[in-house]
């Protein structure tokens, strides 16, 4: 059976109602390289080209702070912004923030590929669906492969070679047809793709995930690794929920005191393996407010990256900071 058979009928076997028997012998941690029992994170920021005040709190967070992750949206106007940046810091781990949905109200963006190409990735105002359910009901497949495909594309064009590919508003993870092309994009083009495939303890409460959803999550898992790619164990999507109290709106140390001692809090529920942790940090001017109401919850998380009660307690946590750049490296090492 040829290479390319066997990768479809690993797709099939995956994406059916099958439940699998499975269990974890080993973090992903562990596998690549990293002593047992550790607890490894990925202080990652997510919606880069969103905006200018987007790509400036994450810059923020990741110079002057301790966020040592992002990813961008490759439809979104600031994008170009943020990859001129990127070009004069390439150590930078960066990737792609794959949208296929626009979810504000007057302020949106629509795909890539053309309105025509891919009408079901579109609403009446020619822009990106805003909600989840939108795409579901309507996208096929075919489409999504389409857009994630020419959000690659322009990328490259662009001289962006991305260290990850990850999916805003967790699209690509809503169906098991669209998750197939996902980490089918990734296999293909040899970028890691951000996938809790390991105990996934903390996403499974956040998500309220059945166990079926999290072994057909963990077999993907190992197709990625199979595929020579590093895959993570676990992922922390809750922070955006951490909202500030409405008092604190106009009081950066205030905003800064809750969300710190949030993510401190947080580091608690880590389990050993490789966790990614997911904020949206941002620097919100007097304009950002007509994007949308979550300025200051979003740079509550740019203020805290750069608290240095954070940096000590991920000291005193004993967690190891790592990158998609250092995964994709030590992973690159194992036969």
């Amino acid at each position: 059976m040829s290479a390319k058979k066997i990768l479809i009928l690993s797709f099939l076997i995956f994406f059916s109602s099958l439940i699998f028997s499975q269990s974890i012998d080993s973090t992903y941690a562990e596998k690549l390289g990293y002593p047992k029992g550790s607890r490894v994170v990925i202080l990652h920021v997510d919606d880069l080209g969103m905006s200018f005040d987007s790509n400036e709190g994450a810059i923020n967070a990741m110079t002057k702070g301790v966020a040592n992750s992002c990813s961008v949206m490759m439809t979104c106007p600031w994008a170009p912004g943020f990859i001129h940046y990127w070009k004069e810091h390439k150590n930078m781990d960066a990737g792609l923030h794959l949208t296929l949905t626009s979810e504000w109200k007057e302020y949106r963006w629509g795909p890539l590929s053309g309105k025509q190409n891919v009408k079901g990735l579109t609403d009446d105002e020619g822009a990106l669906w805003p909600l989840v359910a939108d795409v579901i009901k309507h996208a096929t497949a075919d489409e999504v492969e389409q857009e994630i495909k020419a959000q690659l594309e322009r990328a490259r064009s662009m001289g962006f070679e991305p260290t990850h590919l990850d999916t805003h508003m967790g699209t690509l993870l809503a169906t098991p047809a669209f998750a197939e092309r996902y980490v089918k994009l990734g296999i293909a083009n040899k970028i890691p793709v951000m996938l809790p495939a390991g105990h996934a303890t903390i996403i499974k409460e956040q998500m309220k995930a059945s166990d079926a959803l999290i072994q057909q999550m963990r077999f993907a898992g190992k197709i990625l690794w199979n595929s020579g790619l590093p895959v993570i164990d676990d992922l922390n999507n809750g922070t955006y929920g951490w909202s500030i109290p409405k008092e604190f709106w106009n009081d950066d140390k205030k905003i800064q005191a809750y969300k710190t001692l949030r993510y401190i809090a947080s580091l608690k529920d880590i389990k050993p393996g490789i966790t990614m942790i997911i904020m949206h940090c941002t620097s919100p001017s007097t304009i950002f407010q007509h994007i949308t109401d979550s300025g200051p919850t979003r740079k509550g998380d740019m203020l805290a990256m750069m608290d240095p009660s954070f940096k000590k307690a991920l000291q005193d946590e004993g967690i190891i900071l790592a990158t998609w750049r250092e995964l994709k490296e030590r992973r690159d090492k194992i036969k």
